[in-house]
């Protein structure tokens, strides 16, 4: 039914790997724009994984990076335009590096995510595509993008906004078993990461869970703060500012699943931007048939 429709997703991470997931597997053609170096830490659930590792599996739909990065308009070849189309008729998900979306102005997409969570906008507009999402802070529905869903965790989590901005945000993150800043790793120094633990892995408070090679040579440890399972961690090798987010842990020791499927929050989301779409086509079917009549 929608297999005609492109949605095309900026970001790749957990969250809007829930929305691409979902649709995906309603039908739509989706695809999704990434940076040359993803900064997730729920790789597991993340599409942008493809990146680094060619593809990238969650929950029986795989993601497959496009060969070429996008940096200017010409890039998108014919070449890259056949390889989109055989991604799509093997029913995958293409990946595609093109940190600034310059391939949306020549796919014309019925559809624009912007699902980075970057807490602002980074040039996401409402004339990119017929329809426009934007996700939490940082986007003001009806101005530069059509919708805006609600990211904060609580009541109000998907709400959909068709005036006005999502809710400011904290900067503390979600409540989970009754932590909440606890469960963030940050880097203590600048360097690169290189992990001690893998994610999945049970820790105690002061377990080295990763260590940073420091800019000026030293090898500092970061110790998980509670006990539980390591939820996410930052890809190894990545090069980090101070009190970059590297890592998270999940108190909840018996739920390991968790760290390997969509989360509550993502599925939350990808709902309301599912109803988001369906609403939009269905009033732009029944505009077209009026007009049709009126003819």
């Amino acid at each position: 039914m929608f297999k005609d429709k492109l949605v095309i997703v900026r970001g790749g991470g957990d969250i809007a790997t829930g929305t691409i997931h979902r649709l995906h597997k309603s039908g739509f053609r989706v695809l999704v724009l990434e940076i040359e170096h993803p900064a997730a830490i729920r790789r597991q659930v993340s599409f942008c994984e493809a990146v680094y590792s060619g593809s990238t599996k969650i929950e029986g739909v795989t993601g497959a990076r496009v060969s070429k990065v996008i940096k200017k308009e010409s890039d998108l070849t014919k070449k890259v335009r056949l390889e989109l189309e055989s991604i799509w008729d093997r029913h995958l998900v293409p990946v595609m590096i093109d940190p600034e979306g310059v391939s949306i102005q020549a796919l014309h997409p019925e559809i624009v995510i912007d699902g980075i969570l970057a807490k602002k906008n980074l040039g996401t507009k409402r004339q990119m595509a017929p329809l426009t999402i934007g996700f939490g802070p940082g986007f003001v529905a009806g101005e530069d993008v059509d919708v805006v869903i609600e990211t904060m965790r609580g009541h109000n989590l998907g709400r959909i906004i068709t005036e006005g901005p999502a809710l400011p945000d904290t900067k503390i993150p979600g409540n989970i078993a009754g932590y909440t800043k606890e469960r963030v790793l940050r880097s203590p120094e600048a360097g690169i990461v290189y992990p001690v633990h893998r994610i999945g892995d049970v820790v105690a408070v002061d377990d080295v869970v990763m260590e940073v090679h420091a800019d000026d040579g030293r090898i500092v440890p970061v110790k998980a703060t509670i006990p539980g399972i390591i939820r996410g961690m930052i890809k190894e090798g990545f090069s980090v500012k101070k009190g970059f987010k590297i890592g998270d842990i999940d108190p909840r020791v018996g739920e390991l699943e968790n760290c390997f499927t969509i989360s509550d929050k993502a599925r939350c989301i990808a709902g309301s931007v599912l109803e988001v779409i369906c609403g939009f086509l269905t009033e732009s079917e029944e505009e077209a048939a009026a007009a049709k009549r009126i003819v």
